[in-house]
């Protein structure tokens, strides 16, 4: 019997091992495999505004067709990045920031913009930003921004779209940070 204690130790920490390495990297790979596939149409720190999903134009898996969505790609290494949106009146949209380990860290809906426009600065740590500026610091630099506004009929993307298009992603100018 205690010829297979030996085996079964040396087993159980390769599980281990196997599990915690699979735990620790799936989540930057997924990450990595979805910029990529946004970055093909969309570049770095800049929102592209994807008209209505449907069978053809599905760049996740199993989009909702009641949304329409907005990417922005961003890449703090050249600095923090801006993003800023206008709510949509009478209907449910929301701007949510991924990090690279593919969790969510920042979320703001149209209820919590009270009908004003949100303004929120992505940085790493020890970079500068603007004073007075609602801040979400990340540990890694780059990541994913999304909005989805919420359509009661897709016919209703036409008179959303002029809306949704003034949110903006962008690297912070040297002079605008401290």
């Amino acid at each position: 019997m205690t010829r297979w204690i030996l085996p079964l130790i040396v087993g159980a920490a390769c599980a281990a091992g196997s599990w915690f390495f699979a735990m620790s990297v799936t989540p930057y790979a997924l990450m990595e495999v979805a910029t990529q596939r946004i970055t093909t149409q969309s570049p770095w720190n800049v929102f592209t505004h994807s008209p209505p999903v449907d069978a053809r134009r599905q760049f996740v898996v199993r989009p909702s067709p009641d949304l329409l969505y907005s990417t922005c790609p961003f890449d703090l290494s050249a600095g923090p990045v801006e993003v800023t949106a206008v709510p949509v009146p009478d209907r449910y949209n929301s701007i949510s920031v991924f990090d690279a380990r593919t969790d969510v860290v920042f979320v703001k809906n149209d209820e919590q913009m009270a009908g004003q426009p949100m303004r929120v600065v992505l940085a790493l740590a020890g970079q500068a930003v603007p004073a007075g500026v609602e801040v979400v610091r990340l540990k890694a630099p780059k990541g994913i921004v999304l909005q989805r506004v919420l359509l009661a009929d897709p016919a209703e993307a036409a008179t959303v779209d002029p809306i949704r298009s003034q949110a903006r992603c962008g690297v912070v100018r040297a002079s605008s940070a401290s």
